[in-house]
């Protein structure tokens, strides 16, 4: 069903209201931080795009909201997910659904990703 949506917007409108409100929060959050993003649906995730590379992606789950900063910015922050007992993989965290979304976390992770890019990119 996920793999249908063409933009951010389709894919938020598939869950229910409440998880909507999240997903929305975590993106009005990412563009926040960052200017010049370029949103696209990628792995059929809302994904975003910072200087032409991949920067972060996430998706909603039943019980759960799924970050993917990659393996380097979930590497950087392991630390913090184990504090506050977060699953987390090589690629992705997980922030459980009947909890707020770590918007500060969240952008410590993403200026992180930009920082990363942009060391790649000189």
């Amino acid at each position: 069903m996920k793999s249908i949506c063409k933009n951010i917007d389709e894919y938020i409108l598939l869950f229910p209201a409440d998880v909507q409100e999240k997903l929305s929060d975590l993106r009005k959050h990412i563009h926040e931080q960052v200017s010049d993003l370029e949103e696209y649906i990628g792995y059929q995730m809302p994904a975003f795009k910072y200087q032409g590379k991949p920067l972060v992606y996430f998706a909603g789950y039943k019980k759960h909201i799924g970050f993917y900063p990659g393996a380097e910015g979930i590497k950087n922050f392991e630390k913090d997910f184990k504090e506050r007992h977060y699953k987390f993989s090589k690629g992705a965290v997980q922030f459980p659904i009947n909890e707020e979304i770590p918007l500060a976390l969240i952008r410590k992770i993403v200026l992180f990703r930009m920082q990363d890019i942009d060391q790649k990119k000189s």
